[in-house]
């Protein structure tokens, strides 16, 4: 079992910035693919970003591409997401996810690709 802990969410303006916090525990961390999923009022879940193991490459949705930067510590069993330019349409809750690398073949964008999940932290950006 792996746990994930997501921290860093808040309230934010239109073009401010947030970083959000992931800590891990229970196996491993190295061994798994990292991720952020984030879900809005009244819709689907939708990918935001992966980071692979090693945290040599990386994938972003196009709605955030170019604003937020995923990025993991395997020393600190810890995987960020900073945010920038917000916009009001970031609203959501943001879930943390954990997909073990001996998995081979899952979808990175697909939530069946992956494991495990945090509980979500709330991110609020006002206009």
């Amino acid at each position: 079992q792996v746990q994930l802990v997501e921290s860093g969410g808040g309230l934010v303006q239109a073009g401010g910035s947030l970083r959000l916090s992931c800590a891990a525990s229970g196996r491993t961390f190295s061994n798994f693919n990292m991720g952020w999923f984030r879900q809005a009022p009244g819709k689907e879940r939708e990918f935001v970003a992966r980071i692979n193991s090693a945290g040599g490459s990386t994938l972003y949705a196009d709605s955030v591409k170019g604003r937020f930067t995923i990025s993991r510590d395997n020393a600190k069993n810890t995987a960020y997401l900073q945010m920038n330019s917000l916009k009001p349409e970031d609203t959501a809750v943001y879930y943390c996810v954990a997909g073990w690398i001996g998995s081979l073949g899952r979808p990175s964008r697909d939530p069946r690709g992956y494991d495990y999940w945090g509980q979500g932290t709330q991110v609020t950006v006002s206009s």
